[in-house]
Parts: structure tokens; sequence; C-alpha cells
């Protein structure tokens, strides 16, 4: 795995997401309500939107300019008008350091 650190632990609050650049790819790291912490990327499909400038509720992260929700697991999009997903990468905690695999996204069934 070509995992990278994106940020620290304690760097993002639960229920918020904060954007990371990794190998030029924007990314949304977001915590969840359950404090599990989540890498996607973090422009919105329907609009070039910045995620993490988003609202996140349970797991789920809804884009600020449209309403689209996209599941933090999958990159699914819960609702319109966004219908295509954004991507969703592999997340390492190591001790206090977030690391971030950009070259190996996750496969969406």
């Amino acid at each position: 795995m070509t995992a990278q650190r994106a940020c620290g632990v304690g760097d993002v609050a639960v229920s918020a997401a904060m954007k990371v650049e990794l190998d030029g790819i924007a990314i949304a790291i977001v915590k969840d309500s359950s404090g599990a912490i989540h890498a996607i990327g973090d422009t919105c499909t329907h609009g070039e939107i910045s995620l993490s400038e988003g609202f996140v509720e349970d797991e789920a992260i809804e884009c600020w300019a449209h309403g689209s929700q996209f599941a933090l697991r999958t990159g699914k999009p819960m609702n319109l008008p966004a219908y295509e997903p954004v991507p969703v990468f592999p997340v390492i905690i190591d001790g206090d350091d977030v690391l971030v695999d950009v070259q190996n996204p996750l496969k969406q069934n």
C-alpha cells in the first residue's frame, strides 16, 4: 500500500471535514458522528464544489451548494441532484497520524 500522511487524528473534529491534497488529488478527511475517519474525493460530482465545506451528519457528507449527500463508506450519492459517486480511499490510523492511500481507491459496488 502506498499510504501517506494526510493529517493528524486530532486535526479533524467529530462531524467535521477538512480538505487535503495528496498527489494532486483533493481529498476530504471526514470524522463521522461515531468518530470514525474517512477519506473521500473532495469534489461533488454534481458540480465543482468542495465537499469538505459541507455538512457532516452521521455517516454522510452533504454538499452545501445543492444538498446532495454522499455515503462516507461507499462514496455513493444518497439523493439527487448528484447521481455519480465520489471516490473513497483506504485510511490507516498509525498512532496520531491519518494515512490515506490515494493510489488505490476502494472498489465501489
